[in-house]
């Protein structure tokens, strides 16, 4: 997983190009690189680790003539982070240069190809063959060259490319892989995220798979894959620049576990109208329809586990949930009478793709839940229901999460009223419950000040166990995965009821237990569960709703969320352990916004 950017106009193309970077820097932090035309020389500048190294090389950039670039920033996954690992790449003669977000899954014979004719490799990525390819197939025509590259490459890829020979143009191509072109006067632009470029121009063009672009300052030409001219819409991209700016907070993560009640404000008024649930664009064959599975990864996964009993009750279909990683090798039972629901932020993730496709060949109808617009998945998918989240910028996602499952909620209540299964009084008191989500969600930030003195109690913990049933179990494991995501704490979610099976054997002395206590169907058997552990030495930092006294007489320590509908109340509950993990990480002194090992869009399999 990486960020590219690109850059052709009248301006310094360098701090323009670093600038960008910054912006894209949650999609890979490891190392970092440019590369700038200025008459038939490419300067290329490279470094290990954060974009604030190669700042400090390139004094901003203003070392670095040159009015076009393009410029990287890397995940790891073929070679170690080194500088020589690090993008851009040059071909040998020197002439062009190259960055790529993705694999090229054949790059191991292309590489022994290109060896056997003579290509020095310098790295161990796989994108080095690809400059390598444009070398050799370069014969004074840039764009063949670039084509016939092209067409010898497997896999997943966003390209950008520069020639010394012709400076003032880029080429640009996709497959499997996010890019977007953007458009100003006299200059132009391309990145995988548009969050780079929406400081200068809020004007773009979304490349579709096996397209690709020419860039010049005059404008852009978009192709087929046969070199086919073809039109493209301009998007307007609506959401204002200080959405992705950190607005005084220390770290983005903590703005936008701040932001989701205005985020979920904005994911639910527009589909609640006079007290119904309206989703105009969801135009599926509801007759066919027999079973529902959810598919995604990491927290829009869990998402999924909160959003299954919410479905399952309210609609009464049989809900299955699949990690889209396993999903695409599993041979599914899936076939026309098949909804699939697919969860996604980006709306990039390849595995989530993957999994599509193969559930759209067995007959499926496909329903995608995302948050970046224009997004691959958004466009694969029969419908679409955006979460309207605003760009989120840290790593760890958070109302990514939340308002995923408000979209859930939303989609069980539409279904639910038009499948009969759903009594009215039941509908118009649960809409009612939705519409005051946000409202009780700024409650489960604002009842909490005692999280940061929390963390100071917990942080040294060489593990956390978190525990709940049903509803609250779903919402233990995205507690547990905040944690171990951005504090480094080893930290596992388990079913309350399973503890006897084994997982007891694992409390001792002083062990930390966060138990989720919020669902009251369940609720005694979860406190029989507490008092175990308990009994164990286990310290217990519980969840519940304020004023349960109950578990405030047997938990060590109290973290509290407003009462709300079981069926409505995952996106409640998960805030205070969104907080919990945060100060936990601070406390440790992690990188919140960018934990090591992780990016934000995961674009490789």
């Amino acid at each position: 997983m990486c960020g590219i950017v690109g850059y052709t106009g009248s301006q310094n193309a360098a701090p323009l190009l670093l600038e960008g970077l910054k912006k894209l820097e949650y999609r890979g932090y490891d190392s970092a690189g440019i590369a700038v035309v200025e008459g038939n020389t490419i300067h290329i500048r490279k470094v290990t680790g954060r974009i604030a190294n190669l700042c400090e090389k390139t004094g901003d950039g203003q070392g670095i003539p040159g009015t076009t670039g393009i410029g990287h920033t890397r995940w790891a996954t073929h070679g170690a982070p080194t500088d020589t690992n690090a993008h851009p790449h040059t071909s040998n003669d020197g002439r062009f240069a190259v960055v790529h977000n993705g694999i090229i899954e054949n790059y191991v014979e292309l590489r022994r190809e290109l060896t056997q004719k003579g290509y020095r490799f310098e790295s161990e990525t796989d994108t080095e063959v690809i400059v390598h390819l444009v070398e050799m197939y370069y014969g004074g025509d840039f764009k063949q060259a670039v084509m016939k590259a092209a067409n010898r490459l497997r896999g997943s890829y966003a390209l950008g490319i520069v020639c010394a020979n012709e400076p003032g143009r880029i080429f640009v191509m996709r497959e499997a892989s996010p890019l977007i072109v953007g458009l100003g006067i006299g200059e132009t632009y391309f990145a995988s995220d548009v969050t780079a470029m929406v400081a200068y121009t809020r004007n773009v063009i979304y490349l579709e798979d096996g397209e690709f672009a020419e860039l010049t300052p005059e404008g852009v030409q978009v192709y087929d894959c046969a070199g086919r001219e073809i039109p493209k819409p301009i998007s307007r991209i609506t959401w204002d620049i200080q959405a992705a700016e950190k607005g005084g907070y220390a770290h983005f993560m903590l703005k936008e576990i701040m932001e989701q009640p205005r985020a979920a404000k904005a994911t639910l008024a527009p589909r609640i109208q006079s007290g119904e649930v309206v989703l105009e664009n969801l135009t599926l064959d509801w007759g066919k329809i027999q079973k529902i599975m959810i598919t995604a990864c990491g927290s829009a996964y869990y998402a999924g586990c909160a959003g299954k009993y919410t479905i399952e009750k309210l609609c009464r279909i049989p809900v299955q949930l699949e990690l889209a990683s396993e999903l695409r090798y599993a041979d599914p039972l899936v076939d026309e009478h098949t909804l699939l629901i697919v969860l996604s932020q980006s709306g990039e993730t390849a595995d989530t793709i993957a999994a599509m496709k193969e559930c759209r060949n067995r007959g499926a109808q496909i329903l995608a839940i995302v948050n970046v617009v224009g997004s691959t998945i958004a466009k694969l998918a029969d419908c679409t229901l955006y979460t309207w989240a605003g760009p989120e910028i840290a790593v760890a996602t958070t109302k990514g999460y939340t308002t995923q499952l408000l979209v859930l909620y939303l989609f069980a209540l539409y279904a639910g009223k038009l499948r009969g299964t759903l009594k009215a009084d039941q509908y118009h008191r649960l809409v009612g419950e939705l519409r005051s989500l946000p409202r009780r969600m700024q409650l489960a930030l604002d009842m909490n000040p005692r999280i940061p003195k929390l963390a100071k109690k917990y942080h040294k913990a060489d593990s956390l166990f978190f525990i709940g049933r049903n509803t609250d179990y779903a919402v233990a494991l995205e507690g547990a995965l905040k944690m171990k995501e951005i504090s480094y704490i080893h930290a596992e979610s388990y079913a309350a009821g399973e503890l006897k099976h084994g997982t007891i054997a694992l409390i001792h002395e002083g062990q930390p237990v966060v138990a989720l206590c919020c669902n009251p169907a369940v609720m005694e058997k979860t406190l029989s569960n507490i008092v175990e552990v308990i009994a164990r030495g286990a310290e217990v930092l519980a969840v519940a709703e304020r004023g349960n006294q109950t578990v405030l007489s047997v938990a060590d320590d109290m973290l509290y969320v407003p009462r709300v509908d079981t069926l409505l109340s995952a996106c409640v509950e998960i805030i205070p352990l969104q907080l919990l993990a945060y100060y936990v990480a601070k406390e440790n002194g992690c990188d919140i916004d960018k934990p090591k090992n992780l990016a934000k869009s995961v674009t490789v399999e």
